[in-house]
């Protein structure tokens, strides 16, 4: 039987941020339910920068880790604009009582937003369960077979329902914590660590390598066939509806598709929340990822991530 998520008054996120031009902070937070040591936390809110977060123009990774050509050249947004969305991006990550990191881009203009706490790493929770799905159709690509039946039926309820189990099913069926890392470095997540002992909900990663994953998810410049992509945002598409939280409240039409983690910490009580995805916002094709830790409460977590998607998203397009 599947095990069903819980809803969005169950789930938490803290934030914490620090600018960074063109890279995203690092995140830490553990496997959903399990029991582990958590790293000394640090909160990194920007209280001695008046500087707005920094929007630029990001060179593409490639799944081999060599950068492409650059982006298109973005559209420059209003002043004034721009202006309002960089203090409501300053106004949410100050609300934060750990630590967080946004990272987004624009697949349209090119135009990218890199923010939050260098250093600092967060744990993926369930997120990771987007990268175990894409590491497993690479291996089947790779032997030239698609996935079973029962490889689909564990990733329908691992991607829509959050089921831990069907994960673990999957983590194995990939090789473990090595089978993750070796498809990372192909796919060019060059700062995602896989977590050890079975702890799969402990990997480490950034906000920056969560968006590098979602490009293989959502874009041609991956090592994904169309029909692997396809597979995975279809499920992404059909998350269950008290999980449909986080990044997707940047969208204007409601269009967007998503997978959260959330994570309450043994040591601390606190909970790490994350969320990414792909989000249409008044014409425009927004990638975001925002990855937090330090939440006191499930309710805070979820709003907070909600509030730096919503301004990240502002800050990108120009309001």
């Amino acid at each position: 039987m599947a095990i069903r998520s819980v809803s969005r008054a169950r789930v938490l996120v803290p934030v914490g941020l620090l600018v960074a031009a063109g890279a995203v902070a690092a995140a830490l937070q553990g496997q959903s339910g399990g029991v582990e040591g958590r790293p000394q936390m640090s909160v990194v809110a920007d209280t001695t920068s008046s500087a707005p977060p920094v929007v630029t123009t990001v060179v593409p990774v490639t799944p081999t880790v060599t950068p492409t050509a650059a982006a298109p050249t973005p559209t420059a947004a209003p002043a004034a604009s721009a202006g309002a969305a960089a203090a409501a991006l300053h106004s949410a990550v100050d609300r934060a009582e750990g630590a967080v990191s946004v990272a987004v881009t624009d697949l349209g203009t090119g135009q990218s937003l890199s923010y939050g706490g260098p250093g600092h790493g967060f744990a993926t929770a369930s997120i990771v369960k987007l990268d175990i799905l894409a590491a497993l159709l690479l291996r089947t690509q790779d032997l030239g077979s698609t996935p079973t039946a029962a490889q689909r039926d564990l990733a329908t309820t691992m991607i829509e329902n959050s089921d831990n189990d069907s994960a673990t099913g999957l983590w194995d069926e990939i090789g473990a914590d090595p089978g993750l890392d070796a498809a990372n470095a192909r796919f060019g997540l060059t700062a995602t660590e896989a977590g050890q002992d079975g702890y799969w909900g402990l990997t480490s990663t950034t906000a920056d390598d969560q968006l590098r994953l979602l490009r293989q998810v959502f874009t041609d410049d991956s090592l994904l066939s169309p029909a692997s992509r396809a597979y995975i945002q279809e499920l992404l598409d059909q998350v269950e509806d008290d999980q449909r939280w986080g990044v997707g409240a940047a969208a204007s039409n409601g269009g967007f598709e998503v997978k959260n983690g959330w994570l309450p910490r043994d040591t601390d009580g606190l909970w790490v929340i994350n969320s990414i995805g792909r989000v249409e916002r008044d014409g425009h094709e927004l990638l975001i990822a925002v990855v937090s830790d330090g939440n006191p409460t499930d309710t805070d977590g979820m709003d907070l991530v909600e509030s730096v998607a919503r301004a990240a998203a502002a800050a990108v397009t120009g309001g």
